[in-house]
């Protein structure tokens, strides 16, 4: 029994983990399908050149749901973990922009 009690205290104390309730998850879930739902309505709608940017933008706010929340990086208390984050939203934004400025340039338009 003393090894039981020496193990537990050399745990750290900072250790939790969050578990998501049943409602937040449905939550996500259904801003999930509404987000699904909205990528296939504007398929069908022309917008021009803005077909890619629609597109694009829904993705990258399902995309964002499902890291935060699913992959709980909304709760971790670490201080590399947001700038992580960060940084691969950063990073995004500027392939989005690259992407979108060789779209624009093109001369088959």
């Amino acid at each position: 029994m003393a090894d039981r009690n020496s193990a537990s205290e050399q745990t750290p104390e900072h250790i939790s983990e969050h578990i998501s309730t049943l409602g937040s998850c449905l939550a996500v879930w259904l801003a999930l399908l509404t987000g699904t739902t909205l990528t296939v309505t504007f398929a069908f709608i022309d917008l021009g050149p803005f077909n890619i940017v629609v597109a694009l933008g829904i993705a990258t706010i399902k995309a964002i749901l499902v890291v935060l929340f699913y992959m709980h990086v909304k709760y971790t208390h670490e201080k590399l973990t947001p700038l992580v984050v960060v940084s691969a939203i950063f990073w995004l934004f500027i392939l989005l922009a690259l992407s979108m400025a060789d779209y624009t340039t093109r001369l088959w338009r």
